[in-house]
């Protein structure tokens, strides 16, 4: 048989080569099936005449001579013998064509779907605004004003039993909009474990959504006694602060539970200790520099700093490297801009103004160095996980205080009281400060989602937290909030036939607040994963803290996050677009503190430079993703302007009510923001050329140098060269980008044009078969391939180009971090420096001979991300 009509595995071949169909597999074995169970019977039948014939298959003996009569005889079998193989052969091609065309046609429009958007059919114009237009008709204020009431009115602290309950809420949103079924057995599988593994590492096999909850196993700490004293000559108090909230019984749930969280900081020390109060400033290292310049002597003091400008944890180690015993750190009414009491307005819940009593309670975590668990730096916190000394916590304690309780300390060192100068001078009464907490082991619990798509290999992940230091209605239900209304848009077009062309897995993390903890254990845990699967990362965290909008990214995603704001309307004027939200402010009025101010307009400036798109450092769940996994990244927010109602960030005033009367009566910035990340996310997974702008980022890339050569007035020739190779590279990907997708989109709409021209007459199939076969072009398929390979290529290049600045060894002295182009500063926090560690080299170290070693990694990195774009 084989010599007739080729072996099994041949014939099986030109089948499975040519349909890649869901079905085709199955499909493929049953028609094999049958062609072999039909060849195997000829064979026998064949090899049965053969020997009817009288032809001899015994060795050496004679052939006997034929007569006339018995050629005669022989002449219909012999006939037969030609008739009934050739008759298989037009059974076999008739049977094998209408499958194959079948499976070929389906084939055709899966590919077809797969790149322009079939959940509606048509050309990719109009389904993808169908899509688009069917995901903006969903979310609105009405449901984003029902979610925030469901998780607004309660407290919910990371590793805490309400904490848990809301992890299971979110899987339940998860399973119902995306039409999960929902088992008795909740998937909770412990970090480390085969059903956590297989969760995220097996997604490329999944059909259908999915959603599950890890629980990682992190090392965290909880408040158990605060304390806060102005010492007698006789060391007994005089004062005794009182350290709770008042819980203003006008704000229902901020009187309910102001007891609920004790005001203290996440990961701060145990302590103890009593000295003399220094006033810091900010904090920031040229605050203390300039007290060290006037004879400050630090040893043994307590230094009162005020929120702003740097995180926390930076001011308690800045204070701890001078040999201070402990900090305090306050909300200062001058940061409110406008809107205080001494322009007359009336404090929160009477009126827009800061709340005295308020507290913002925060990690002081020194993040800058490594964020998640301290003792399981660079690898997961799983249950059994070897720990090791905690390195990103202070040594010293600290707490939180309100300005009613700052303003006592302030008059205790004097003139400060008038001018809050940096003099130096000290009180002489002694402060004691109190803090004791409870290191432990805590599970924290991410809640996870995942809808497949077409291309198994590339995702797009979006994520927010769950946990607050209180009911956290700004930070971060607001963010839940934009983030659910996405989910439901979601799940609407799920219903109605769509399906990404791209994986989105949907991240809901936990313990956020303590610095980072659940998006970066699962980064370390799944790292090689994400390095090889993530196209980008989308990161919501506080949607709406007041009335102007910031947007922050890489800077190869800045042109996507503006163009997709100048898509979705303005939240209160159908005039404008949300874009033009960056400019607004808020509605009250009045003189604002000058140092604040300039402070104010400094960032407002930074952020109006090249694209209106801030950079990314740290301070939220992108960090992970963008600072040591190299995935492009995003995040945005409507933040507090200078004439917004004051905004009591981690306090019990960061409340329901707070937000109905001030943040967003209307919930439509809620709206907005999750219109903006989902269509943002949608864009990404749906698009044939992924809507990566590398040519931006490198022409940016001379800004960063500029100002690194503005520090030493000395040229970086060789780095600068490096860059504009890099930029040359990269403009010839756009070019090659533009080139791949108007290939492709031309073989598909050819396929398209063919494909639904198809007779179903199994005739007309045949014939387009064997045309196919004896040579006619028919159907693209190798092209349409070729053409799609050649845009994955692109899209490659595109991703790898964030993973281009990654180096094995890190930034010097926290190795963590591999990102050489964008960092947070190591006195700043959440601010970025650009090329942090040549730029650090020469403000921090000032060391030239590190700076220009720097120099040459970097221009390494950018030779070595130029070849792979050429490549």
């Amino acid at each position: 048989m084989g010599a007739i009509f080729g072996s099994s595995s041949e014939w099986s071949g030109l089948v499975s080569t040519s349909c890649r169909h869901p079905d085709s597999k199955k499909l493929t074995q049953l028609l094999n099936d049958f062609l072999y169970s039909l060849f195997a019977a000829l064979n026998v039948t064949m090899a049965g005449e053969k020997h009817q014939v009288g032809e001899t298959d015994l060795e050496g003996q004679a052939e006997i001579p034929k007569t006339a009569a018995s050629v005669e005889k022989t002449a219909w079998p012999r006939i037969r013998r030609g008739w009934v193989p050739l008759a298989a052969l037009a059974v076999y091609i008739c049977f094998r064509a209408s499958v194959k065309t079948w499976l070929y046609e389906q084939d055709v429009q899966d590919l077809h779907s797969h790149w322009t958007f079939q959940a509606f059919g048509g050309n990719k114009l109009d389904s993808t605004k169908k899509v688009e237009e069917l995901f903006l008709s969903v979310p609105n204020a009405k449901s984003a004003l029902a979610n925030s009431r469901k998780y607004a009115t309660h407290p919910h602290l990371a590793g805490s039993k309400e904490d848990f309950e809301d992890a299971k809420v979110m899987l339940k949103l998860f399973q119902d909009q995306f039409g999960i079924p929902a088992s008795s057995d909740i998937p909770l599988y412990p970090a480390g474990s085969a059903e956590s593994r297989s969760s995220t590492l097996d997604i490329h096999k999944l059909t259908k959504p999915t959603a599950w909850i890890d629980e990682y196993y992190p090392v965290m700490n909880t408040g158990k006694e605060v304390g806060l004293e102005i010492l007698g000559e006789d060391g007994k108090p005089v004062w005794t602060a009182e350290l709770v909230e008042d819980g203003d019984p006008a704000d229902p749930e901020a009187a309910k539970y102001r007891n609920a969280v004790p005001t203290w900081h996440g990961f701060s020390a145990n302590g103890d200790v009593a000295g003399e109060i220094i006033y810091a400033n900010y904090g920031s290292r040229e605050d203390y520099d300039n007290l060290l310049s006037v004879g400050t002597n630090f040893t043994g003091k307590i230094v009162l700093v005020r929120n702003g400008v740097n995180t926390r944890g930076p001011k308690v180690e800045g204070a701890q490297e001078l040999g201070a015993a402990g900090v305090i750190i306050y909300s200062d009414p001058r940061d409110d801009g406008s809107v205080t009491v001494e322009n007359g307005y009336k404090p929160y819940p009477a009126g827009p103004a800061r709340n005295p009593t308020a507290v913002e309670r925060g990690t002081v975590q020194l993040y800058a160095r490594y964020p998640g668990d301290p003792t399981t730096p660079g690898y997961p916190a799983y249950e059994n996980a070897t720990r090791t000394e905690s390195g990103n916590v202070p040594k010293i304690p600290s707490i939180p205080i309100s300005w009613a309780n700052a303003q006592k300390l302030l008059a205790e060192i004097g003139d400060v009281t008038v001018s809050r100068k940096l003099t130096g001078i000290s009180s002489t009464s002694k402060i004691r400060l109190v803090n004791k907490v409870d290191f432990k082991v805590i599970p924290i619990w991410n809640t996870m989602a995942v809808i497949p798509g077409h291309i198994k290999s590339e995702t797009v992940i979006v994520g927010c937290h769950r946990d607050a230091w209180v009911m956290g209605a700004a930070d971060p239900v607001s963010g839940m909030v934009s983030l659910a209304e996405v989910v439901r848009a979601y799940g609407t077009l799920l219903k109605s036939g769509w399906r990404p062309l791209r994986n989105i897995l949907i991240a809901n993390w936990d313990a956020e607040e303590y610095g980072l903890v659940g998006s970066t254990e699962w980064g370390e845990d799944f790292a090689e994963w994400i390095q090889e699967q993530a196209v980008s990362y989308i990161n919501v965290d506080i949607s709406v803290g007041g009335s102007t909008l910031i947007a922050l990214g890489s800077p190869s995603l800045a042109h996507l996050i503006r163009r997709t704001a100048q898509d979705i309307p303005h939240p209160s004027d159908p005039k404008r677009t949300l874009w033009d939200a960056t400019k607004d402010s808020g509605p009250f009025s009045g003189a604002a503190d000058a140092d604040f101010m300039a402070m104010h307009n400094t960032v407002s400036q930074r952020r109006a430079a090249s694209t209106g798109v801030q950079l990314l450092s740290s301070g939220s769940d992108f960090t992970v993703f963008l600072q040591r996994l190299g995935v492009a990244s995003m995040d945005q927010t409507f933040v507090q302007s200078p004439t917004d109602a004051a905004y009591h960030y981690h306090s019990i005033y960061d409340s329901q009510h707070w937000m109905e009367k001030y943040g967003d009566p209307t919930f439509e910035r809620h709206v907005a923001v999750g219109k903006n990340l989902g269509l943002i996310a949608l864009r990404l997974a749906d698009s044939i050329i992924l809507p990566l702008n590398t040519t931006q980022y490198a022409l940016e890339l001379d800004d960063y140098l500029d100002f690194v050569e503005a520090l030493t007035l000395a040229p970086y020739s060789k780095l600068r060269k490096s860059i504009h190779k890099l930029q040359r590279a990269s403009a010839k990907l756009d070019e090659e980008k533009v080139k791949a997708e108007q290939e492709l989109r031309e073989l598909l709409n050819k396929v398209h044009r063919k494909s639904h021209g198809c007779n179903k007459s199994i005739l007309r199939r045949v014939i387009r078969w064997i045309k196919h076969v004896v040579g006619s072009r028919g159907l693209p398929i190798r092209k349409l391939i070729k053409a799609a390979k050649r845009v994955q290529k692109a899209n490659t290049k595109l991703v790898a180009f964030e993973r281009g600045f990654l180096a094995e060894d890190g930034i010097s002295s926290r190795e963590w971090y591999k990102h050489l182009g964008v960092a947070p500063g190591k006195w700043l926090g959440n601010s970025a420096t650009t090329f942090p560690a040549l730029t650090e080299a020469l403000t921090l170290e000032k060391n030239i001979t590190l700076a220009h070693h720097e120099a040459h990694r970097l221009t390494e990195l950018f030779d070595k991300l130029t070849i792979v774009l050429e490549s």
